[in-house]
Formats: C-alpha cells, structure tokens, sequence
C-alpha cells in the first residue's frame, strides 16, 4: 500500500472504528466492490463526454453508513486524475436545503478543490473558491514573472484576468472573479474581501458591490445562471470541467408541503438543465438513503420518479440511479475484502501483527453478524467497519481469548 504510513494509518483506523465514516484521504486503501463503477465512470464519462462537453446527472442511493461517502470520495479522486475541478458537498437540513438552490450553490463554492495532497486533506484547509483564487494567482504571478519586468507584471496578471472571463453568461459573475482577481495582483485585500463576500453568498451591498458593477445578490433566481458561470469559468481555465458530489449526509427534517415542492422541483431542473447545451462540462451526483426520501403525492413528483426511472449498470451507463446495493459481490464476501485490506491498515497503525487464522475468522462472523442486522436503521457496512476494528482492537489485547459468533455480534452492537 504506498503512501500508507502509522500516521495516516492511524487517523483511517480512529476514523473508521469511531464513527464508521471514511477519512478524507487513505479510503483508497480499504476499497472494494467499486472497481466495475467506477471504471464506467472514467471511461463513458470523465475521459470522454463529459471532457468532450457533456453533462450527466447520476443518483446515488445507498442507507446511511452503505458506503455513500465512501463511493463520491471515489469518484472525486477519478475526477481530479481526469483534470477537473470537484465539490464534495455534505447538504445540510439548517445550511444548505435543495429547496434553497442559493445555498446549495454557496455550498458548491465553499467546498471547490483542486487536487490537494493527503496533508491538505487530513488538515481540512485549502478549499474553497477563495482558496482557489489565490492559488491560481500564485501560479499566473510565478509564470509571469519569469518573463515579464516588475512594472508591467501588474498589466499581464490584469490582462489574464480579463481573459479567463470571456464568453461567461453572468455578467454579475463575470465582474467578481476578474475583479477579485485584480485585486490580489495590486495587493488590495480590502476589495478582495468585500468581493468574496459577494462570490461566496455571505451578502450584498448595494453601495460596496455596485461600484465593480455587480448589480444584484446571488439569490435563488440567479442560482442556475451562477453555477453556469463558475463553470464556464472553470473550463476558461484550461480544466476539463467541474464534478459536483452532493451528500445528504443527515435525515432530512419533516419539511412544508411548498418546500418539498421546490426540492423535488428543484431536482428535476437539474436533471433537466444536463441536457441543454449551454450546460457543459460538468457531472452532478447526487447521493441519497432511499428513493422514499422523495415520495409524496405531486406532480413534481411522478415528474421526478420518470426522470430517475433508469439504472446505472455496466451494460447501461446512461442509467440515472447507481445502487450501492446492486454491487457485483455477495454482500458477506465484499465484507470479508473490506476486512482483509483493513488488517493491514490496523497493523501498520499499531505496529503490531494480528494471529493470521483468528483475524480471518474474526472478519468472517463480523461479517456475518453486521450483515444479519442489515433491516437496521444504521447501513451494515457500517456496523461491520466499527465492529471489527473493536475486534481487532480484542485480539491484539487477547489474543488467545475465544472469538466465537456471540462474540463477533457482541462486536457489531457495541
């Protein structure tokens, strides 16, 4: 496994046998049953039609703790091998609803990563669309610089900035990015700020704003017309497009009759906005439980469910709906993979070497125990990642003690 070292190691055992969740980076090491996916993924889409200046939209269904997360960071690693821009959004109820499409594209600006090193990951800093602004003025600064004198540096970093903004539908948009831009390069923090506030959705004033020309906020009339723009922008930029990775990440709160309208609503123009042409270069997934998460008598949704209708699979790429559920290995043999690659991260991490015959007996009854309570409210991949780094745990502290199926269902309830 190269680049697994103690400290990383330790930090994917902490994460996986505390909350059950996938660490930022080092998932890779522990990954199964998503080789046939994900190699759809890059080969129909990411190096292909997406590039090319296509736009897909892919449901992701999966209970909670049944490897949602797990997947998404997948498909972010693939996008930036493939020279894209992601955002990994974790939508939530109170931050970021998707009946308000505003703060869902806030949420998207928030979260905007280049490729970022494992460190970058574990801290959790060095995203953002602020973030990636002053990088790419950090690079456009050193490229310049090797071939421009200091008095006309200015005037280059300005002309590139005017540049990448071309042929952008919003013109509010347009006047930001180049002005935030600009502002970096002549070292005037003050408007920067006071762009990114604007850029970022933290709020409009009139009388700061209007004076670089932008004329209105972000709001949910303007939210489409916004993420077209950061796209556009994005693809101005010499990157092959943007993949955005929503995750409802919590249950969703009992919501009005008129918000669930506008979330179903609001779900079927983003599927319906994949297939215009000015809609380009990007790919959205769109990660939840269950498909009841959507259920309710309305139009919008009888809407919603023939949009949805069709199943990603190897033989139908096109398919909308990719189930974690309907992976190629039987449930208990993917477990018992995950478990033997979880070996070796639990011992790099401790330093210590688990009794080969009572550990492989150990991730079979866990395996089977976790999966025995798959009709629970909590995802058995869960249940199975938590409970066997607590047998693993054991077994290191007692290694000639009986590990038997009591024990193995002991290990999953906790």
């Amino acid at each position: 496994m190269i680049g697994l070292t103690q400290s990383i190691a330790r930090q994917i055992i902490e994460r996986v046998g505390s909350s059950g969740a996938p660490p930022e980076w080092g998932f890779q090491f522990f990954t199964a049953g998503l080789d046939l996916y994900l190699k759809v993924l890059e080969e129909d889409y990411l190096k292909t039609f997406i590039r090319q200046g296509g736009a897909s939209f892919k449901m992701v269904i999966g209970a909670y703790g049944g490897g949602k997360t797990h997947f998404l960071y997948s498909v972010r690693e693939l996008a930036w091998k493939n020279n894209f821009l992601v955002s990994y959004c974790a939508l939530s109820p109170e931050e970021s609803p998707f009946y308000r499409l505003d703060k869902v594209y806030k949420t998207v600006v928030q979260n905007l990563m280049y490729p970022l090193t494992p460190e970058e990951l574990f801290s959790g800093g060095r995203k953002g669309i602020e973030a990636f602004l002053k990088l790419l003025y950090q690079d456009a600064r050193k490229s310049f610089s090797r071939e421009a004198a200091d008095e006309i540096l200015v005037k280059r970093l300005r002309d590139y900035a005017s540049d990448f903004v071309k042929e952008i539908e919003s013109v509010n948009f347009t006047r930001a990015v180049r002005e935030a831009f600009i502002s970096l390069a002549e070292g005037n923090d003050r408007n920067f700020e006071d762009l990114m506030q604007w850029i970022k959705v933290d709020g409009y004033d009139r009388h700061v704003h209007r004076r670089f020309g932008i004329l209105q906020p972000i709001d949910k009339g303007q939210a489409f017309s916004t993420l077209r723009s950061l796209i556009q922008w994005i693809r101005n930029l010499k990157y092959n497009g943007l993949v955005i990775l929503l995750d409802e990440a919590e249950q969703v709160p009992s919501l009005t009759s008129k918000q669930r309208e506008l979330m179903l609503s609001n779900i079927r123009e983003l599927i319906d906005e994949c297939g215009h042409a000015a809609f380009k270069n990007v790919m959205i997934f769109y990660a939840i439980p269950t498909l009841a998460f959507f259920e309710g008598k309305s139009g919008v949704y009888e809407a919603l469910k023939q949009r949805i209708a069709t199943v990603f699979d190897f033989y139908n790429p096109t398919g909308v709906k990719i189930d974690l559920e309907r992976l190629e290995y039987e449930p208990e043999v993917l477990l018992k993979e995950i478990g033997r690659k979880l070996i070796h991260i639990y011992e790099t991490a401790f330093k210590t070497s688990l009794p080969e015959e009572k550990s492989e007996d150990a991730i079979g009854k866990i395996a089977h125990a976790a999966y025995e309570q798959r009709f629970g409210d909590i995802g058995y991949k869960r249940l199975f990642v938590q409970g066997l780094i607590r047998g693993f745990h054991f077994i290191r502290h007692n290694p000639s003690a009986q590990t038997d199926e009591p024990w193995a269902f002991d290990m999953v309830q906790g």
